[in-house]
C-alpha cells in the first residue's frame, strides 16, 4: 500500500528543511515491509494548497511498526509545531 502524509505548514514560521525531513523518513526503510519513501513538495503557492506530500510504500502489516518507530516519533516531536494541518491517506 501507499501511505500518504499531506502537510500544510503554519504561516508564522519558515518552512522546514526538506533535506532533514527526507533524511528522517529514509530511516523508515530499515523497518521490514517498508519499500520506498518519497517527498513531493507543492509547486503551486496558493492558500488552499498543502505544502508537502510524503509517500511511503509499505506492506499493510508494516504500518504498526512504522507508527511505533523512532523516526515516526521524531517526526511528530520535531515538526508538529510547524504543521497547521495534516491529512493521512492509505491506498493500494
Amino acid at each position: 500500500m501507499r501511505h500518504h502524509i499531506l502537510v500544510k505548514w503554519t504561516d508564522n514560521a519558515p518552512h522546514p528543511d526538506l533535506a532533514s525531513i527526507r533524511a528522517l523518513f529514509l530511516q523508515t526503510l530499515q523497518i521490514p515491509g517498508i519499500h520506498d519513501v518519497s517527498l513531493h513538495p507543492n509547486v503551486i503557492d496558493r492558500p488552499n494548497r498543502y505544502d508537502l506530500m510524503i509517500v511511503i510504500s509499505m506492506e499493510k502489516e508494516a504500518l504498526a511498526a512504522y507508527d511505533a518507530s523512532e523516526a515516526h516519533h521524531r517526526w511528530k516531536e520535531a515538526y508538529s509545531s510547524c504543521i497547521a494541518s495534516k491529512a493521512i491517506f492509505d491506498c493500494e
